[in-house]
C-alpha cells in the first residue's frame, strides 16, 4: 500500500517511539508511522443523544449512495475546510492520545475522477493501557478507508468496515509482539463534498456548531448506558460499578485483545463497531469540534461550542482555537490527556448572532375596556 500523503498523527507533551508494531499485513508494512498521543478521560454516561431536527441519522450502512455524494457537489453550499489540532499530556505521566488532520484526503490518490468537492479526514484516538493501539489506529484506519474500491460511495459501510479491519489487523500485530497489547477509543470524521460522516467507537465526542447551536454528532459509549449495557449482557459480558467486566470504563474500543473475556473470533462484550451519524452541511454550519474525553470531562457540548465560537470570532484560526480549548481544559483541572481538533467549514469567522427584538403588543382586555368606559361615563355625568 502506498503511504498516504498528508496523513500524520500528532500529540504533544511526552511521547515515546521505542516500539513499532510488526505489520499484520505486508501491503501496509511500509505505510506505518509512529504516532504520538494523549491519554483518555472519563465522562459520565449521556442518557440520550440530542439530534437536531435537520440531521439525517442513517442506521443502515448502505444508505449513503452515489446520488448522495454527487448531490453534495451540486449544492450551492460547499464547505471551505480549515482545521487545526492540539494535544497535551495534561496531568498524566504518559501520553496516549493522538489526533490526525487531513484537509485534502484525495490528494495523490487518483480520487479527483470521483469527486470535485472537498474530501477530508479527521480523527482522535484515546489510548489506554499503552500507546500502541492509538498509534496503529491513527495510521491504518484512513488507509483501509481509501483502499476500499467503492470509496467514496457507500461511505458508511466503508468506514464501519475500516474500523473492524483495523481492529483485526491490530490483533494480528499483537499476536506477533505481545508488548503491543493495549486499546484505544476512536472517532473518525470524513467530509465528502458537503456530506459530514462521523463514526465513533468509545467516549470521544464530535459536536457540530450550527449557527451557534451545539449538535452532538456522536454518543458516548459508556458501559452503564442502557443501550450498551443490553448489548454487553447479550454478548456474555457484565457491567460492574460502571466498568465493562469490572475492567474497562468504555463499552467500545479498538484493541484490548489481551484482556480475557473482552473479544474473540465470535465477538464479545467489547465492540470495535462504530456508531455512525451523517448530515449534509449547510451554510449555517460553522465548525466541528472533535475531542477525547479529557475535553468533555470539563466541557458540556454547548459550553465548548460557545467557548470556541468566541475564540474563532477573535482570531479565526482553528489551530489556535484547538489550543485555546486545551488550555481552558487544563485551567478547569481536567485530569486526563487532552486532544482536540477544530474543523471550520467557512472562510469567515462565525457571525455575531443578534436576536431580533420582539415587538411589544399592548392591548386592553374586554374587562379593562368596560372599566374604562364606566369611568368615562362617570366623568360625563
Amino acid at each position: 500500500m502506498e503511504e498516504i500523503e498528508g496523513v500524520n498523527c500528532f500529540s504533544e507533551g511526552r511521547s515515546s517511539s521505542e516500539t513499532r508494531p510488526p505489520n499484520p499485513n505486508s501491503s501496509i508494512a511500509s505505510a506505518f508511522r509512529q504516532c504520538q498521543r494523549n491519554d483518555p478521560l472519563v465522562l459520565p454516561c449521556r442518557k440520550s443523544l440530542v439530534r437536531h431536527a435537520s440531521l439525517q441519522t442513517k442506521m443502515k450502512l448502505s444508505d449513503v449512495s452515489a446520488e448522495d455524494v454527487t448531490e453534495g457537489f451540486q449544492s450551492d453550499f460547499l464547505p471551505k475546510l480549515r482545521s487545526g489540532g492540539c494535544a497535551d499530556i495534561g496531568f498524566r505521566s504518559n501520553m496516549e492520545d493522538v489526533y490526525v488532520c487531513v484537509d485534502n484526503f484525495r490528494q495523490g490518490h487518483g480520487l479527483n475522477k470521483h469527486i470535485d468537492g472537498p474530501s477530508a479526514f479527521y480523527g482522535v484516538f484515546d489510548g489506554h493501557g499503552g500507546k500502541h493501539a492509538a498509534d496503529f489506529a491513527c495510521n491504518h484506519l484512513p488507509k483501509f478507508i481509501l483502499e476500499d474500491k467503492d470509496f467514496p460511495v457507500d461511505i458508511e459501510r466503508i468506514v464501519a468496515s475500516a474500523f473492524l479491519q483495523t481492529d483485526y489487523a491490530f490483533a494480528e500485530a499483537c499476536s506477533l509482539n505481545a508488548a503491543l497489547a493495549s486499546g484505544t477509543t476512536a472517532l473518525a470524521t470524513l467530509v465528502i463534498g458537503r456530506l459530514l460522516v462521523v463514526a465513533n467507537a468509545g467516549d470521544c465526542r464530535a459536536v457540530l456548531c450550527r449557527r451557534g447551536k451545539a449538535i452532538d454528532m456522536s454518543r458516548d459509549h459508556k458501559p452503564g448506558c442502557m443501550k450498551e449495557q443490553r448489548r454487553i449482557e447479550a454478548s456474555g459480558g457484565s457491567v460492574y460499578d460502571g466498568y465493562l467486566n469490572g475492567q474497562l470504563n468504555v463499552a467500545r474500543a479498538i484493541g484490548d485483545w489481551h484482556m480475557e473475556g473482552m473479544k474473540g473470533k465470535d465477538g464479545g462484550p467489547l465492540s470495535a463497531e462504530p456508531e455512525l451519524m451523517t448530515t449534509k452541511l449547510t451554510a449555517e454550519d460553522e465548525f466541528l469540534i472533535i475531542g477525547c474525553d479529557g475535553i468533555w470531562d470539563v466541557f458540556r457540548s454547548q459550553n465548548a461550542v460557545d467557548f470556541a465560537r468566541r475564540r474563532l470570532q477573535e482570531h479565526n484560526d482553528p489551530a489556535v482555537c484547538s489550543k485555546d480549548l486545551v488550555d481552558e481544559a487544563l485551567k478547569r483541572k481536567s485530569g486526563d490527556n487532552l486532544a482536540v481538533v477544530v474543523v471550520c467549514f467557512q472562510q469567515q469567522p462565525p457571525p455575531n448572532l443578534v436576536a431580533p427584538r420582539s415587538r411589544v403588543h399592548r392591548s386592553f382586555s374586554a374587562e379593562g375596556l368596560k372599566e374604562l368606559q364606566s369611568f368615562l361615563d362617570s366623568l360625563a355625568k
